[in-house]
């Protein structure tokens, strides 16, 4: 079975982001029975961006999923056993809204790499 987690950033629940982040998610469950389709909305969750507590970094427990535990938690648990991600935000002063940039922050910290700046993110084929 095939899992697509689908975020969406925007703050309204049935506006332009909403509405086209729903169409995506009916297009992959169209594929096949074997496809998986997770939505969640970020406004919906209670959470902070990275709060540089380098528990993802520790020498032997480095891990590729924020290590701080909130209502953001279940959600990065999901993308590093999913085949794939969509992320959907509407823009505002030429960037993704807050909860959206906040949400990045917690999920690629833990994948970058220090020794080499690549990206070590889950199911990528990258190396782990």
């Amino acid at each position: 079975m095939k899992k697509i987690v689908i975020v969406d950033g925007g703050p309204r629940k049935n506006m332009n982001t909403a509405q086209l982040l729903q169409r995506v998610a009916e297009g992959a469950k169209s594929v096949g029975e074997d496809v998986e389709v997770k939505s969640v909305r970020l406004y919906d969750l209670d959470y902070k961006g990275c709060m540089s507590c380098m528990a993802c970094k520790l020498k032997g427990k480095a891990s590729n999923i924020c290590r701080f535990r909130d209502a953001l938690s279940p959600l990065l648990d999901d993308i590093a056993e999913a085949d794939g991600l969509v992320l959907g935000s509407p823009i505002y002063f030429g960037e993704v809204t807050g909860k959206m940039r906040a949400f990045l922050e917690r999920l690629a910290f833990p994948w970058l790499s220090y020794n080499d700046y690549s990206l070590t993110a889950p199911n990528s084929g990258v190396a782990r």
